[in-house]
């Protein structure tokens, strides 16, 4: 449980929510609209991104975690969580982004449980060392007490231009939370002259995780986007209203309808995160995750080593149609094999991955994606 917290009511009553949503098409063919990143072991630890997410975070809050997912992939939830209560389980009818999905989760805790704080963290994220992240998650916690929302930024190990940026300000001087800051700015994603800049003067990447009280995020969400704030209270108040209200529901992402309104008005600190944390978004940012292979140096290989003879070539492959793949003289090459797809690249262009997927659907081939 949160060690060091001030009292055992605050143990008590902070809450994991999970948001596990999203296609991941920069690393199709593996990742799809059926059998997304989060529902896959993209690292070779033998469990999923989901599951190391939750066991991650199980040591801070025990049962009380809640997933949210959609239609699509509810039945595959319950297969790798099998713990998971079923109350704890909420099924989106379809996607919404995320403000909806965590302010859901939000609205449903504050009437289980009025005192509920809850933590963010998306489904698909790695972290190198989970003691560390659970330390700036103790001290977030913390940090909301006084009723901000608090982020936890990384710190960046390059000038990356995938991510956002925060810019720390003044110290927020809250008890129990002596790192915390208060945020001065979220930055959207920069060019790299931008990105480099934002590294030297020691700002933070933006990971998308948020750690506030239920009811404190709901009413920040009501001063902004009251509609969608209302509607998320009455959805938890009755249940059965869940595919009526859905459909109105305003799409937006928690940082565009919170985030950066309640940061103008100061009102958001920042945790900075010294550990290892990728979102795994493209193949490089797999391939970094993933040791070389003795077998075949300058190779990552994920899945069945045995499947892959490569001479002469560094990159990744992942041989998962049941073939064996062959590379000779390439580097930084990319070779995804699955049974019905296979994508051939480099390293410098992952990231145009997405166009690929947007090509197939405008070719009619719907079920590839």
């Amino acid at each position: 449980m949160l060690a060091g917290m001030s009292s055992g009511a605050s143990r008590d009553h902070f809450w994991a929510v999970v948001p596990a949503g999203g296609s991941g098409t920069r690393l199709w063919p593996l990742s799809r609209r059926d059998t997304p990143k989060f529902l896959q072991d993209l690292t070779g630890s033998g469990r999923s991104l989901l599951q190391g997410t939750v066991d991650r975070l199980r040591p801070l809050c025990g049962e009380r975690v809640l997933v949210v997912t959609g239609a699509r992939h509810a039945a595959a939830v319950r297969e790798q969580l099998p713990d998971l209560p079923a109350a704890n389980l909420l099924v989106e009818p379809e996607p919404r982004d995320s403000m909806p999905a965590v302010g859901w989760a939000a609205a449903v805790l504050e009437r289980r449980d009025p005192e509920a704080v809850i933590g963010s963290f998306a489904a698909d994220h790695v972290i190198g060392d989970a003691e560390a992240f659970r330390a700036r998650v103790e001290e977030a916690v913390h940090a909301a007490a006084d009723g901000s929302l608090v982020t936890l930024g990384i710190r960046p190990g390059y000038p990356a231009t995938g991510y956002g940026y925060i810019s720390p300000g003044a110290p927020a001087a809250v008890p129990g939370a002596p790192d915390t800051r208060r945020v001065a700015r979220f930055v959207e994603k920069p060019d790299l002259a931008r990105a480099r800049e934002h590294v030297a003067a020691g700002d933070l990447w933006n990971a998308g995780m948020f750690v506030v009280a239920a009811a404190r995020l709901l009413d920040l969400l009501g001063r902004w986007h009251p509609e969608l704030a209302a509607a998320l209270r009455r959805v938890a108040a009755d249940p059965a209203a869940l595919e009526s209200e859905w459909a109105g529901l305003e799409p937006v992402a928690i940082d565009h309808a919170v985030a950066e309104p309640a940061a103008a008005a100061g009102e958001v600190a920042v945790v900075p995160g010294d550990f290892p944390w990728d979102d795994v978004g493209d193949f490089a940012s797999l391939a970094d995750r993933l040791a070389e292979s003795g077998e075949h140096p300058g190779m990552r290989v994920l899945g069945p080593a045995d499947l892959v003879v490569s001479q002469d070539s560094t990159g990744v492959i992942a041989a998962r149609g049941g073939r064996t793949v062959v590379t000779l003289g390439i580097p930084d090459v990319v070779v995804i094999d699955t049974a019905d797809a296979v994508l051939v690249t480099t390293r410098e262009r992952v990231q145009d991955v997405k166009q690929v997927v947007e090509t197939l659907r405008r070719l009619g081939k719907e079920e590839l994606t």
